[in-house]
């Protein structure tokens, strides 16, 4: 049953009832969600809005069906903003999982690198792609990282923080515990492929929420077996930030 938490849900609500239908059959009647911050921040990039966590929890806390929502997102240790987000989070009433983001110092020092040698480049793109570069490319490109060298720079940092392993294990737990009927997951990583497999064949619903072109293609395989894939621009002016709402939507 859907019960609009804020009167904005209401009114949009009753604007695309057969949106809130929709997602009504997928959650059933009992479903847990597991959102995968990391993955789903990027999708700014490509939808051209930005996901407001307060009112995507006001419009799933909506839905009856949802007993978890389970955020999981990487703390920068000392980072002032990581650490203001990690309390948005838990404000908002979403069940975080949290662990600090590992800081990897890669180097790019090239003062022993022979001008034309892949031997550093390799450690950064893929041994298919950089087989297709011409000599030239591949000098010109420790040519540019000597300049850098010159400046001063011979490392850049790079951050880690993958729950994939812990997304899927707590999936599986849960279908263990508890009379969980849909798996709602907020991802389209290929490393979900074996939980969702798992859950799929013990017969249960599971929907990948994503945006076009961001879900793998062992997910889209999954779809034969029943996985169900929903674009979230369906639910942009439900879940978006207030001045994104389209503007012929008039509340």
């Amino acid at each position: 049953m859907f019960n609009s938490k804020t009167e904005r849900i209401k009114k949009l609500a009753e604007l695309f009832p057969d949106r809130v239908k929709e997602l009504e059959k997928i959650f059933g009647n009992s479903a847990n969600t597991y959102i995968d911050y990391a993955n789903v921040r990027p999708w700014a990039n490509k939808l051209g809005w930005h996901i407001d966590l307060r009112r995507l929890k006001q419009f799933l806390d909506s839905f009856e069906a949802i007993e978890f929502i389970k955020f999981y997102n990487g703390k920068l240790m000392g980072d002032v903003e990581s650490e203001n987000l990690q309390k948005e989070i838990r404000d908002l009433g979403y069940d975080l999982r949290t662990k600090p983001v590992k800081i990897m110092k890669l180097s790019i020092d090239v003062s022993s690198i022979v001008a034309d040698s892949p031997a550093l480049l390799k450690e950064f793109i893929r041994k298919p792609l950089l087989q297709k570069f011409q000599i030239e490319t591949i000098a010109y490109l420790n040519q540019k990282l000597k300049e850098l060298n010159q400046q001063g720079i011979f490392y850049i940092e790079d951050l880690k923080c993958n729950f994939d392993v812990e997304i899927g294990r707590d999936m599986l737990l849960d279908y263990e515990r508890n009379a969980v009927e849909s798996f709602i997951l907020w991802s389209g990583d290929s490393d979900f492929a074996d939980p969702i497999q798992q859950l799929l064949n013990d017969g249960k619903r599971v929907a990948i929420f994503a945006t076009a072109r961001r879900v793998a293609s062992e997910l889209n395989a999954l779809t034969k077996q029943g996985l169900l894939i929903f674009d979230i621009q369906k639910i942009r002016n439900f879940i978006c930030w207030k001045r994104e709402i389209d503007e012929d939507i008039l509340l």
